[in-house]
């Protein structure tokens, strides 16, 4: 006993000693418990995984990869991941009768077609004593087609619902966007198959549902609507089911970036007064027009512009190169960066991110036509919102007034009223000779450093009745001009994946190395001339807009790291914010 001191009184405190019994069967010194049994004796006499499956069967589909969850629904999932350890756990029969309290994989070979799979549950026995217990459940792969596997090997081309994308323009550029937002989003990946045709693009799914979904993401990248219709294709009259093909026909707005367009008088009010002449300046899942003369925008989605419809009243296929003479800002009320916003239906006053916040500014130019340079004095002062861009000697695209024929009810009803018509309207500047100049020099100057990847898309070549054919230049052009604006536009950029292409690096740099050292032993001290062009040249590639090396991305799939894959276009599709 010990004995402690507290204001000169001893107290005494008994030391507590732990109490054991014998084992009832053994006679092992034991703690005491609810069973007065050890655990190798409770173990001996009690096991609690009996009743629980030691062995089970799982059904696996060698094409997709998929497992079979009964009845009949298909589960991806990647060896030892958790997805595939929940639904092992889920197969086994009695496990709701215990307690689990960890659950792990052992390490099998991959082409054993078994799965190992150590648990250690807890139970309740002998009078509230809990046993903790751990063994191994073995399952055995057996391969199983899944239906749509099987449906599409009997029949590659076989579907159940079909998207039909549909632009009504005279080029494929925005399909060419959308082919990349498709690639970076693996939107199609549950796409059965792909058809490009004259008028748009074709998705076919064995499912109602893939198509739907793939519809919702067209929804959150482009301006569309659509409808859907249905054929019957089979009827069971004694269990009364029907067998459908659904159709989804999908219309996406037929606007452009850099259309010009001529609003309706309601839309025009609903935009706070905007126009009604404006700009398509950005089409992505909303349309936003700029008013070039006052830099007010507005930005609608496809609702709101399904609401008051309006086309283009002229396109890219009209604008007319102007020569730059002389530029300055404008100064003052509505002048400056950004200009006066409108109020439209949003509530929003002000100028909106796309014209305003330095992204546009207001100058007034001098300009003349490239057509008449030299040959007249013909001369067009106009009001812009390329202020920014703009300087004197560039040449600007832009859409005659004065000489074009442009055919519209709502534009000849503002030409009634007597509405203002500026002669010449800016759209983008052009870059067009500078190009000409580095493709001149040809081979490794002249390629893209970068390319894009593509679908693998099957070609329908066949016109039907009233159709037109395949037009393999204007589909070139089409990409050419799509490249173009990638390179002119980095808020587009910023929405695809574009791929560095190493060979034709290595090809620019030992183009590079071979100038430098046949220039080297040429040069000489009176060759002034001759100095002078080589730095326009040097200038005009600096003004030359250009992807940025550190926005590419390496292709893995060239670098050995990802098997399969579609094939890599080195001219493919580029941005044009949704042209």
């Amino acid at each position: 006993m010990e004995a402690q001191a507290f204001a000169g009184q001893a107290t005494f405190q008994p030391q507590s000693t732990q109490g054991f019994v014998l084992c009832c069967l053994c006679g092992t010194n034991i703690l005491p418990n609810a069973s007065n049994m050890c655990v190798n004796c409770i173990r001996s006499q009690v096991d609690i995984t009996e009743g629980i499956q030691k062995q089970v069967t799982i059904l696996w589909c060698k094409e997709c990869g998929r497992y079979l969850q009964p009845p009949k629904h298909w589960v991806a999932a990647e060896l030892e991941s958790k997805e595939l350890l929940t639904f092992c756990i889920k197969k086994i029969k009695g496990l709701a009768k215990v307690k689990l309290v960890d659950a792990g994989f052992v390490w099998t070979e991959p082409h054993s077609k078994r799965l190992k799979v150590k648990l250690t549950i807890q139970a309740e026995v002998f009078n509230g004593a809990i046993l903790q217990q751990t063994f191994v459940v073995d399952y055995v792969v057996e391969n199983n087609m899944c239906p749509d596997c099987n449906r599409q090997n009997a029949n590659p081309n076989s579907w159940n619902a079909c998207v039909q994308l549909r632009q009504h323009v005279f080029h494929k550029r925005t399909f060419l966007f959308l082919e990349q937002l498709i690639l970076k989003h693996d939107a199609a990946a549950q796409c059965v198959k792909v058809k490009d045709i004259h008028e748009g693009i074709d998705f076919f799914y064995a499912q109602r549902g893939h198509a739907l979904k793939f519809i919702d993401f067209l929804q959150t990248v482009v301006p569309i609507r659509f409808r859907a219709d249905k054929q019957l294709v089979s009827h069971d009259t004694h269990n009364n089911t029907y067998n459908y093909k659904f159709t989804f026909s999908v219309e996406i707005a037929p606007l452009c970036k850099d259309d010009l367009v001529c609003l309706p008088a309601k839309m025009s009010s609903s935009c706070g007064g905007l126009g009604p002449l404006a700009v398509v300046s950005r089409v992505t899942n909303h349309i936003t027009i700029t008013c070039p003369l006052t830099l007010r925008s507005y930005s609608m989605d496809a609702p709101v512009y399904y609401r008051f419809p309006f086309t283009a009243l002229a396109s890219q296929r009209s604008l007319v190169p102007y020569i730059v003479l002389d530029i300055e800002p404008v100064a003052g009320p509505g002048g400056g960066r950004g200009g006066a916003g409108g109020q439209g239906e949003y509530g929003a006053s002000g100028p909106t991110p796309q014209s305003g916040s330095g992204r546009y500014l207001l100058a007034e130019a001098q300009v003349a036509r490239v057509a008449d340079f030299g040959r007249n004095d013909t001369t067009f002062f106009v009001r812009t919102h390329l202020g920014h861009v703009l300087k004197p000697g560039d040449t600007a695209l832009g859409y005659d007034m004065v000489n074009s024929q442009l055919v519209g009810l709502d534009y000849e009803a503002h030409v009634a009223k007597g509405g203002r018509v500026p002669d010449v309207i800016l759209v983008r500047k052009s870059y067009e000779e500078k190009r000409r100049r580095r493709a001149a020099k040809g081979g490794a100057a002249a390629a893209r450093p970068w390319k894009l990847k593509s679908l693998g898309m099957e070609v329908d070549d066949v016109a039907g009745p009233g159709q037109r054919g395949r037009n393999e230049a204007a589909m070139d052009a089409d990409r050419e001009r799509f490249l173009e604006e990638l390179e002119e536009d980095a808020d587009m950029r910023a929405r695809i994946n574009i791929y560095a292409d190493k060979e034709r690096m290595a090809e620019a740099a030992a183009a590079a190395a071979r100038g430098q050292q046949a220039a080297a032993p040429a040069a000489a001290p009176a060759a002034p001339a001759g100095l002078m062009d080589d730095d326009s040249e040097g200038d005009d590639e600096e003004d030359l807009p250009q992807v940025p090396l550190e926005e590419l991305l390496d292709d893995l799939e060239a670098l050995g790291l990802e098997e399969g894959g579609a094939e890599e276009g080195a001219d493919g599709g580029g941005d044009m914010d949704m042209d």
